[in-house]
């Protein structure tokens, strides 16, 4: 083989994925429940695993991958399962490679040896493609051929630009929205210039604000939620439309600029509960001193911020 992987360089929009992974853990279900046909109730424990892991290569050294994601489900049964899912923002030949990568060194990580015997299990494995096109296939395939026969499996694709806003909504795949406006990217220099298509466009997120709304008050997600995929999408908008100030500007005052009081307060309480749930499965002081961060961008003291959090004053000074 020829190729060789390379270092991903993290983007802006990995910092999207990265985000949403660790604030709104638990959208990752239906994701999951889409991608790899799974029927998880959202009632499971997820836990993350470490995303550094030390590949050693053919002349005894070591490199270093970093992973987006990579987690289990563990079932009320204790039934788990392994997953990674990757974020793509451009085509990359060695994409595949490194997946592999990934896969076989989570599958070491947690393998077993007894008897003489090395027992691995692969990681289900997506990858989330914010590009596609017509050529890019459903799945990725590999194959390791063995002595005692070959062996193979699929690693899935999912394609942002398959789902339209509605079906987006209509399968809880909220986890996709920041991402959805990659799929207007080939329309940007016409909204930009014209100022019909761009009321189009603003429709658009009007309707996407409106079904976000009704998700929240119909409790499929709470405020904090909301709010994280608020900022998330501004932040893609910000990078994929960096050179269209008036798609910018118009798609962010829908959106809105600033945060409402009533809805400060509402994310006030929904940010602390959320804190606690994330503290159980990752840490409580770190989701405290997420939840600290979020509050001090909502313009709260850091007397409201001690009490919401727990933590001492001092800390809160160090933000």
């Amino acid at each position: 083989m020829k190729k060789k992987s390379a270092p991903k360089k993290s983007t802006p929009y990995d910092d999207v994925y990265r985000t949403m992974m660790n604030d709104c853990i638990r959208l990752l279900i239906p994701l999951v429940n889409e991608v790899f046909g799974k029927h998880y109730t959202g009632n499971e424990k997820i836990v993350f695993h470490p995303n550094e892991h030390f590949i050693n290569q053919q002349d005894g050294r070591e490199k270093k991958r970093i992973t987006d994601s990579s987690f289990s489900i563990i079932s009320s049964d204790g039934t788990e399962e392994k997953f990674i899912i990757e974020c793509q923002s451009k085509n990359d030949d060695t994409m595949l490679i490194r997946i592999f990568e990934y896969i076989t060194q989570e599958a070491l990580d947690s393998g077993s040896v007894s008897n003489y015997q090395l027992i691995v299990t692969i990681p289900n494995a997506a990858v989330l493609f914010l590009r596609s096109n017509s050529n890019t296939p459903d799945a990725m395939n590999i194959i390791i051929n063995t002595p005692g026969g070959s062996v193979s499996f699929d690693v899935h694709i999912i394609k942002v630009n398959a789902y339209s806003l509605q079906q987006l909504f209509d399968k809880n795949l909220f986890f996709l929205l920041p991402f959805y406006i990659f799929n207007l990217e080939d329309d940007f220099p016409k909204y930009n210039k014209d100022k019909k298509a761009l009321e189009t466009l603003k429709s658009v997120y009007a309707d996407f604000m409106l079904r976000l709304e009704k998700a929240m008050n119909d409790g499929l997600i709470s405020a904090y939620y909301r709010r994280t995929i608020l900022d998330m999408s501004k932040k893609v908008l910000e990078n994929i439309a960096a050179k269209y100030h008036n798609i910018q500007k118009e798609v962010n005052n829908i959106m809105g600029g600033q945060i409402l009081e009533h809805e400060g307060k509402t994310i006030y309480n929904a940010g602390l509960k959320e804190g606690i749930a994330v503290g159980e499965e990752r840490g409580r002081r770190e989701a405290n001193f997420e939840t600290a961060r979020r509050l001090r961008q909502m313009g709260l003291s850091d007397n409201d911020i001690h009490h919401a959090t727990n933590l001492s004053l001092d800390d809160i000074r160090i933000l």
